[in-house]
């Protein structure tokens, strides 16, 4: 998820480009998605939720569509991308007789109706929109009153060392911003969701130089899709030179990148209403005794 500055605006061409090319070897590279997914469907585990629509959001190859399938096993599971070829790849893991089916949309203008969805589970997605709060209206939109909205992203902390190593370089965002819980939480009110939940975890992921690490990064199309991205030869310059200043990070023999893991869950409310208007259940009006 990317601060509203100009630097930091997400081009959505490039994202899709970059999910497509990764789609046939994301799912070998693909242990954080793996770890937040886990995380995820953990919180859901104690939660009661009646549920006929269920919306993967940012679905990817399709992992985690399968595992709500079985979690919510009379509900028609969707699985949205952005990216034909994840969605193709997902459909190529479906059973014969399924009740999945998939969409390919940009998760900031969802092609469902209003107040028609039950839960929306979104894996790893925010650290793809550029505009958080269209996202969260979005969601409060086509999700029923008392609908479950449940998401990971990542947090300020994460890929530290990466913008560390950038800033030895050049003066130019090359990393993509993430904010923190408390602004979630804020985004989401906003939104008009209810009663969000979010907490905070740690992992920590080690490799042996910085080259495997940005393959594996490329694999699960991880890479800069900021709008304002370096695109010159003296970009590539640019980047040998990062990879030597991310190297001399090591600790011992391994580079370690350190992720600021976020889970989330809210409300659906249901309809809103205009500025200013004010609406209550006439049944929790107390009576005045006198």
């Amino acid at each position: 998820m990317n601060s509203t500055n100009d630097n930091s605006v997400l081009n959505v061409n490039d994202v899709r480009r970059r999910f497509d090319r990764a789609a046939h070897g994301f799912d070998a590279v693909d242990f954080v998605h793996a770890a937040t997914r886990d995380g995820l469907l953990l919180r859901l585990e104690p939660m009661t939720i009646d549920a006929s629509a269920v919306v993967d959001l940012g679905s990817a190859t399709g992992t985690g569509s399968r595992l709500l399938e079985r979690r919510f096993r009379r509900a028609r599971i969707v699985a949205v991308d952005l990216s034909r070829n994840m969605l193709e790849a997902s459909r190529r893991k479906q059973r014969r007789f399924t009740r999945r089916s998939s969409v390919q949309a940009d998760a900031q203008a969802l092609p469902f109706a209003n107040h028609s969805i039950d839960v929306i589970f979104a894996n790893l997605l925010l650290p793809w929109v550029s505009d958080p709060a269209l996202l969260f209206a979005e969601v409060s939109r086509v999700l029923r009153k008392g609908g479950l909205f449940l998401f990971s992203t990542l947090g300020p902390d994460s890929l530290s060392e990466i913008r560390e190593a950038w800033a030895r370089v050049d003066a130019r965002e090359h990393v993509n911003r993430f904010l923190d819980m408390h602004n979630l939480g804020d985004a989401a009110v906003r939104a008009g969701l209810r009663d969000p939940v979010l907490d905070v975890d740690r992992l920590s992921v080690t490799y042996n130089d910085a080259r495997t690490l940005f393959r594996d990064l490329t694999e699960m199309g991880a890479r800069n899709c900021l709008q304002d991205r370096e695109r010159s030869l003296g970009g590539a310059t640019r980047f040998r030179a990062m990879l030597v200043a991310l190297d001399d990070q090591r600790k011992g023999d391994l580079l370690t990148l350190e992720l600021e893991l976020v889970y989330g869950h809210c409300w659906g409310s249901g309809s809103r209403s205009a500025d200013g208007e004010h609406r209550f259940d006439a049944e929790q009006i107390g009576r005045r005794r006198t």
